[in-house]
């Protein structure tokens, strides 16, 4: 399950304040050899110089095995087990696995390494959402729970309504706060760019793990995944979203996951009815987006003026008179290139 398990390193490294995420640096040659066992980064060459934000919005696995190996392995296992990994979460579902963690005494240099990225480690999707609920939600980890109530079918009288169960503080409140900020640079600076949603603060981080059968790794075929927070800044849902072994797509869960949670987020932010923000971070453009300008107002200018500041824009207009009496969209509003502004003039 390698990559949203790295959300659970990168909290432990901070947690333990063994570096600083914006200014300590990892340099990333393409990859690191640990007793023999070279760990690649999947980009050829790797990234070169970084911060450890970077590391994360890159999802550099030599920089999360640099972590694992300044947490040792007595820190980075508690903290696995704090947040609830080897163990039932308790979810009111049959059959819930505990997953499988390396046992302690088993762990070597480069066991502690690979679990640093989330490789030879297996978890249950519902301990993933439980895990980084915990991080996002000021350390603190609750029990899960899929029914809210049972009501009395004719009246509609509650018979039995589930509490909240908190399991424990994991993480500190500062904690939390740098890795919200973190994962919502992964959406707007890294690999998460897909699911990047214009006045809407997402978080998240992508996953790519390749599948298992008989002790082996099977050459060709992964679980894609992507794990997003709404809004980053103060989370009111997380969505886990994977996708067992696709095809015909680039072995990346950049490409293949992200596209899929943007458009579960918009129906999120519709259910939950979750209002638009000013206050995100804007997106890294790449070659493939479209540019974005904001709309200014125009409503009082002359129609000669008014043409003028929204040069970036289609104009089309109601009525005949020289003065704009109203516009849609409203100023301050983002609106893609030669996008449409309706001016009602006077």
């Amino acid at each position: 399950m390698v990559g949203t398990f790295k959300i659970i390193t990168m909290a432990t490294s901070i947690e333990e304040k063994i570096i600083d995420i914006e200014n300590d640096h990892f340099y990333d040659s393409g990859s690191v050899n640990v007793d023999g066992s070279v760990l690649k980064c999947w980009k050829a060459g790797g990234h070169g110089d970084q911060t450890f934000l970077q590391v994360l919005q890159n999802s550099c696995n030599p920089g999360f095995v640099k972590l694992g190996q300044m947490l040792g392995k007595e820190k980075l296992f508690s903290y696995i087990e704090k947040f609830g990994f080897g163990n039932k979460t308790g979810v009111d579902l049959n059959g819930e696995g505990q997953g499988i963690i390396f046992p302690l005494d088993k762990v070597g240099n480069v066991e502690l390494s690979t679990t640093a990225f989330g490789q030879g480690v297996s978890v249950t999707p519902i301990q993933q959402v439980t895990a980084v609920s915990a991080v996002v939600n000021n350390g603190y980890l609750y029990k899960p729970y899929i029914v809210k109530s049972i009501a009395e079918k004719e009246t509609n009288t509650i018979i039995k309504e589930t509490e909240k169960n908190l399991v424990r503080k994991v993480i500190s409140n500062e904690t939390s706060a740098i890795m919200r900020h973190a994962l919502e640079s992964v959406v707007a600076k890294g690999g998460g760019k897909a699911a990047y949603i214009e006045g809407y603060r997402v978080g998240g981080k992508t996953g790519t793990a390749q599948k298992v059968q008989n002790g082996r790794y099977l050459v060709g075929n992964y679980i894609m995944s992507f794990m997003a927070v709404i809004p980053s800044n103060d989370p009111e849902a997380v969505l886990y979203l994977a996708i067992d072994n696709p095809k015909n797509t680039a072995l990346l869960s950049s490409y293949t996951t992200t596209p899929i949670a943007r458009r579960i987020l918009l129906d999120i932010i519709d259910a939950l009815d979750i209002k638009e923000q000013k206050e995100g971070m804007e997106k890294d453009l790449e070659w493939t987006d479209k540019i974005m300008y904001e709309v200014p107002n125009v409503v009082g200018k002359n129609v000669k003026d008014a043409k003028k500041l929204l040069s970036n824009f289609t104009v089309e207009y109601s009525g005949t008179g020289e003065k704009v009496v109203s516009q849609s969209p409203d100023a301050n509003t983002k609106l893609e290139d030669r996008g449409t502004v309706r001016l009602l003039l006077e």
